[in-house]
């Protein structure tokens, strides 16, 4: 199957997967659990550590768990396995993985531990300072990830779990660039993503494998059981009130409870407390941050509520039904700009779905707005045609009704507007600026010039290896075409066209999943509000407060870390380390 084919087969195996859990999903949230005490509690059974959730993170931690030698039980709240991870690739972004090491590429850890405090609190890092400027709380956080990520992958290797190979970027024959390879901090801008080897993986995902190696070593996953609450005995996690399908159930843990879970991409009351703006995810419905309320009641402090994994969604489909099959993530084309409702260019069109994204927060203090709460990709014939199919392009313009069409530039800016009034009551009633269209003249104009030059003066757009590498993958050029290889200085741009059609696409803030959530240290192990740890309750991956923050370092930036803080709580919870 060619990559092309492969990613669509995908994309209606997401789409399929969100339409029918969305129900689930929307139905799955709770609110207000009180942690029991094991005084009060009649045992259903009995294990020694219980893992909450399904995908990269919980599953990790079973593995792990389970090799110690302990009793584990996997509970899962939806009907199916796997999570989000399930609709992922499976990358994951390991630094100084084993091979890295077999090609002799030296990844040392203050120079890896340097970009991810460089990229996740630029704010903060002083390359000078011994925690690099960051509280020694979240610089050991960085520290674990590092020390335990190849040694995670090492492990699920020996264990005969799975076998990972570099990620080559699906058949481009090249070892995928971080997603901010630029910084100067990042000395291996290269490599650190992997994948799993198609003989171990059988083609199917990453989650797929993790639950198959648990059911044939004696862990079977539980579906359609909600966690509800927390047992405890005086400060420490001892069980689990659960959910299943009406009939309560208590599950004692002898050892300790570790959630793996999702975030609250999905839980629009918490959206609308913590998220500036979030109007759909491709996270799958579970994820309605149940760990937050669970975790909370047991006296767990939160962090980073507001933080997301983000990439931007088509704003017309997600305000319909906010369950995406997928997102934004690599914008496709070269004939092709994104602008505000001034009319102005924001970014760089090419670089990575979440720091892309986090420009729709930007806050003008003199007009008291977000002047890119929604912007507007715009594109000519030549990128449809020879895109078209690479989401958010339709193979055919029949096919979306979210895209908007111009014969002329004028007649498109009238058109953005007449969509602009049927989705006004979900946008607060934006409307494009009265000097718009010839603030897109502009705009435009300046592109063109930089296309034929190859150098984006505004945003340095294809002076990065990210930006040509995965336009290549998220970009090729549809069978059949009738337009051109692009013959200028930059892969990524090419001048617009002089006359019409010309089309646009209304962007807005989406994610993958949330990542805030309860605190936890570099043990994996849930605090509570005095910073000390709970006994007995761990977390990993989306359902805790990020240990990257909201830097995504690169292709499989969310799992990497699933899987390894997965791996270091099963360690933890067993007494091996």
């Amino acid at each position: 199957m060619s990559n092309e084919n492969r990613r669509g087969f995908r994309r209606r195996q997401l789409l399929a997967s969100a339409g029918a859990l969305a129900g689930i999903g929307a139905s799955s949230a709770h609110s207000g659990p009180v942690a029991a005490t094991a005084e009060q509690v009649k045992w259903d059974r009995e294990t020694d550590v219980v893992c909450v959730g399904s995908g990269a993170a919980a599953c990790a931690a079973a593995i792990t768990a389970r090799q110690a030698g302990a009793e584990v039980i996997l509970l899962e709240k939806m009907p199916l396995t796997g999570g989000t991870t399930l609709k992922s690739s499976g990358v994951a972004w390991i630094p100084n993985h084993p091979y890295l090491r077999a090609r002799g590429i030296e990844d040392r850890k203050e120079d890896c531990l340097r970009y991810l405090a460089r990229y996740a609190y630029p704010q903060h890092y002083t390359a000078e300072s011994p925690t690099l400027g960051l509280s020694e709380s979240n610089y050991r956080l960085l520290e674990a990830f590092y020390d335990n990520g190849s040694k995670m992958v090492e492990f699920l290797q020996d264990s005969a779990v799975i076998q990972f190979q570099e990620f080559t970027m699906w058949g481009l024959d090249t070892y995928a660039p971080d997603y901010a390879d630029h910084l100067p901090e990042n000395k291996v801008p290269r490599g650190r993503a992997m994948e799993p080897a198609s003989s171990s993986a059988g083609g199917g995902p990453l989650a797929t494998t993790l639950v198959a190696w648990l059911e044939n070593h004696g862990v079977p996953a539980h579906t359609d059981h909600r966690v509800t609450g927390l047992v405890k005995e005086g400060k420490r996690v001892v069980g689990v009130e659960v959910d299943r399908l009406g009939e309560t159930l208590r599950i004692k843990a002898r050892r300790g409870v570790i959630f793996g879970t999702g975030g609250y991409a999905h839980n629009a009351g918490l959206i609308s407390e913590h998220q500036t703006a979030l109007y759909g995810s491709c996270a799958m419905p579970g994820a309605t941050g149940d760990f937050i309320a669970i975790a909370g009641a047991a006296g767990a402090a939160m962090g980073g509520l507001h933080m997301a994994w983000r990439s931007q969604v088509q704003f017309e489909e997600a305000v319909t039904n906010r369950f995406r099959g997928l997102c934004c993530f690599v914008l496709p084309g070269d004939s092709m700009i994104v602008v505000n409702k001034y009319g102005r260019r924001v970014t760089n069109e090419k670089r990575n779905y979440n720091d892309r994204t986090r420009t729709h927060f930007y806050w003008d203090p003199t007009r008291e707005e977000y002047t890119n709460h929604l912007q507007f990709m715009v594109f000519d014939q030549r990128s449809l045609d020879a895109f078209g199919g690479a989401y958010p392009l339709p193979t055919s313009p029949r096919e979306s009704r979210s895209l908007i069409r111009g014969e002329t530039w004028d007649e498109l800016v009238a058109n953005i507007g007449k969509h602009l009034e049927n989705v006004a009551e979900h946008s607060g009633g934006v409307k494009l600026d009265e000097n718009f269209a010839a603030e897109l003249q502009a705009s435009r104009e300046r592109f063109n010039g930089y296309a034929k030059t190859g150098v984006d003066k505004e945003f340095q757009r294809g002076s990065h290896a990210y930006d040509a590498d995965w336009h290549k993958l998220f970009s090729a050029r549809r069978a059949g075409t009738a337009y051109p290889e692009n013959p200028y200085p930059s892969l990524v741009m090419h001048p617009f066209a002089e006359e019409g059609p010309y089309y646009a696409i209304i962007l807005a803030a989406g994610a993958l999943d949330t990542c805030g959530g309860p605190q936890i240290n570099h043990h994996a192990q849930v605090l509570d509000v005095h910073g000390e740890p709970i006994p007995g309750l761990y977390g990993a991956g989306n359902c805790i407060a990020s240990p990257t923050r909201q830097a995504y370092a690169g292709a499989g930036g969310t799992i990497g870390p699933a899987l390894t803080f997965g791996y270091i709580a099963g360690r933890h919870v067993t007494g091996q380390s």
